[in-house]
């Protein structure tokens, strides 16, 4: 189905590169850009009356050309009505987009690959998550995506990422579908228009969702690739949909700059206090990170990706990307409003045909259903998106095991030992083929999305802790009385009245009294205003006191194993404050 092409005949010149013209001054610097663009015949570009200040440095400088149409930096009206006449997706109930995104509906972890190039080779901490691709191979997938878009009409999307201007990042994706261009409108800093005209991407990511990777010759593992050439800037996704997967890679590439500049970069909420007291929250899926984020008594800076600077905490993003699986409106109404608002993504959710409302509940296409919104639609946010420097810092997890005490105190030693531990657990239902409680250990919080190796964050984090006396919280939002199956969910009350009491500085004063848990090593209050005190120690909570001690001494076991990769790059006293190994 044809897009309008209202506008198409609008034209502005470029050279002609086969004909012996002169090259753009990118293509000089790069080699691998230099052949692809000596190997294309490019006519004339077509920009679309509806772009917004197409940029001075245009597609040519991708080795991109002979495309049936540009859009650039179509506003969120226009790219509504582009990809319904695309049929890309459908209006719903109050507005929100709603698109399938096909077979990948999250992240195609085991698809991610890094160029081993001289800039970044030594860098990047090769492995399972960062796959090392060769240059050549790159170079033959960039030539295929540039042919693939070529008589395709194009969605180009101009964005920043990053609040803190000191350290933001000039972004821009090259995209075959009109949704995918607002997933990124939405979920990125908008330049001011003026602006547009002369933006330079620092990293540009070419997005062919439809164009699907042959494993054979170009040494993929399937059809999908995620793959990035940190020397040049450039990133390859094909063979998926999931709009997540852009995202993440842009995330990926600030956690590879920030932190060889000294800042470090989270996989982490934060929100900001009236008294001007900002708070981090790290935190797998599933773990509540979204949910207490969004306190009505603090403002949010963000719901996901931030960096810590020398002036405080700033949001990466200018957009919200939230789980929606049963969702309701008592238990989170920020989220759940924004499902019924014009300007929202609503991804793999099933649709009534006949009066278009959402059936938020329905997990028939899969549990990972997501909401992309403009963060300007959460009533309670910091406009700015930056903060000061934390006063506590809350690590989260979700232990299945039922054997974590609720909350924790953390010694400056046992933050790095858990952070770079990651822990949580999976619970049956929530994966394919989980029928019981899963120790899932993702170093930083986030380990598919750290390019360096975890420890170059872990110190910058401990470095950054101490220097601002941060308190350090490990609070845990899974069972209590039993493992999954036997005992129950900590009441979400209590939760909030835990962290209540830890951000407001209750359980830091004199007279709050500790006790330590004799396997698990950690500190733990033995009373909280609003929590009953026999559930902050979570042996009171078992029946069976022997049951308890056993499944305890597993999980240390567990935790000591997990960490073991850790130990030749730690110091002493990190070695030494995890569970008690015997």
């Amino acid at each position: 189905l044809e897009v309008s092409t209202t506008g198409r005949n609008k034209t502005m010149s470029t050279r002609d590169v086969s004909d012996g013209a002169p090259l753009p001054k990118e293509a000089k610097k790069n080699p691998n850009l230099q052949e692809i663009l000596s190997s294309t015949h490019f006519t004339t570009r077509h920009i679309t009356d509806c772009s917004v200040n197409p940029s001075d440095f245009g597609l040519v400088n991708h080795g991109i050309g002979n495309v049936f149409e540009e859009n650039w930096n179509l506003p969120t009206s226009a790219l509504y009505e582009h990809a319904i006449k695309r049929k890309e997706g459908n209006i719903v109930h109050l507005g929100p987009l709603t698109v399938r995104t096909g077979k990948h509906t999250g992240r195609a972890a085991g698809d991610k690959y890094f160029v081993r190039e001289p800039s970044s080779e030594k860098n990047i901490a090769w492995g399972p998550s960062n796959q090392e691709m060769d240059p050549e191979h790159f170079k033959a997938l960039h030539v295929k995506c540039a042919a693939y878009l070529q008589n395709r009409s194009v969605y180009v999307m101009d964005v920043l990422a990053g609040h803190d201007e000191r350290y933001q990042m000039p972004v821009r994706v090259i995209t075959e579908n009109a949704w995918h261009a607002l997933f990124i409108r939405t979920m990125f800093i908008r330049p001011k228009d003026e602006d547009l005209k002369g933006h330079v991407p620092k990293f540009t990511i070419i997005h062919t969702p439809g164009m699907l990777a042959d494993p054979k010759h170009d040494k993929t593992r399937s059809s999908t690739f995620i793959t990035l050439h940190m020397g040049q800037g450039l990133a390859l996704i094909g063979g998926t949909h999931y709009g997540g997967e852009m995202k993440k890679c842009i995330f990926t590439v600030m956690n590879y700059y920030l932190p060889l500049e000294g800042i470090l970069s989270m996989h982490s909420a934060a929100n900001i206090g009236d008294d001007g007291n900002s708070a981090v929250f790290f935190g797998l899926s599933g773990t509540g990170k979204t949910t207490l984020s969004a306190d009505e008594s603090r403002k949010l800076i963000g719901d996901d990706e931030h960096i810590w600077t020398d002036n405080g905490v700033s949001n990466i993003e200018g957009g919200c990307y939230a789980k929606v699986i049963r969702l309701s409106k008592e238990a989170e109404p920020t989220i759940w409003n924004t499902t019924r608002r014009f300007g929202t993504i609503i991804e793999n959710v099933i649709m009534n045909p006949v009066n278009r409302t959402l059936d938020l509940s329905d997990a028939s296409i899969t549990e990972n259903t997501r909401a992309a919104y403009p963060i300007h639609f959460v009533p309670n946010r910091q406009v700015s998106g930056c903060g000061g420097h934390p006063k506590n810092i809350i690590f989260l997890t979700c232990d299945a095991f039922g054997v974590l005490p609720p909350i924790s105190k953390l010694t400056e030693q046992q933050a790095e030992f858990y952070f770079l531990l990651g822990y949580t657990a999976k619970v049956a239902g929530t994966e394919i083929g989980v029928k019981e409680p899963t120790a899932t250990f993702s170093a930083c919080f986030g380990l598919p999305f750290m390019p360096l190796h975890p420890t170059v964050y872990s110190k910058l984090l401990r470095k950054k802790m101490v220097e601002h006396k941060v308190n350090v919280w490990l609070l845990n939002t899974g069972w209590s009385g039993g493992a999954y199956g036997v005992g129950e969910r900590f009441a979400i009350k209590h939760t909030r009245a835990l962290l209540e009491a830890a951000l407001d500085g209750k359980l830091t004063g004199g007279d709050v009294e500790y006790k330590q848990h004799e396997i698990l090593n950690l500190s733990m209050p033995t009373s909280c205003p609003n929590v009953p005190d026999d559930v902050l120690d979570p042996m009171n909570t078992w029946k069976d006191k022997d049951a308890y001690v056993a499944q305890a001494k597993d999980l240390a076991k567990r935790m000591h194993v997990g960490f073991e990769q850790f130990v030749e790059y730690v110091a002493d006293d990190v070695k030494v404050c995890g569970p008690n190994s015997e």
